[in-house]
């Protein structure tokens, strides 16, 4: 139950981050104005929120494993939201970056 938890967890902060840093692009770069500048801040804080929840305790492995979420979802997003087609080294490239994740945050380790 903990891995999964972290993983929706892992998850929402994607969504928060790179939709946040979407949406001030979007108010800086194409000139949609204040609100989507605002409203992208404010999923940025709380994508700083969401990552204090995860259960383990240790600061930088969270942010070290979140990189590799943070890789795969960017890359997510470009296709979902702007239309970019990855090729086969940007989606190895995400697969790697995900597999570190698993091992950074789901090795089985002493306690």
């Amino acid at each position: 139950m903990l891995i999964a938890r972290s993983i929706a967890l892992f998850l929402l902060a994607a969504l928060l981050e790179i939709g946040g840093a979407w949406l001030v692009w979007q108010g800086v770069r194409e000139h949609r104005g204040w609100a989507w500048i605002g409203a992208g801040v404010i999923a940025l804080g709380a994508y700083g929120f969401v990552a204090t929840l995860q259960p383990d305790a240790h600061f930088g492995r969270i942010l070290a494993a979140y990189g590799g979420v943070f890789v795969a979802g960017s890359l997510a997003w470009g296709v979902v939201a702007d239309g970019y087609r990855p090729d086969r080294y940007d989606l190895l490239g995400a697969l790697v970056c995900l597999a570190g994740v698993a091992v950074i945050m789901y090795a089985p380790r002493a306690r």
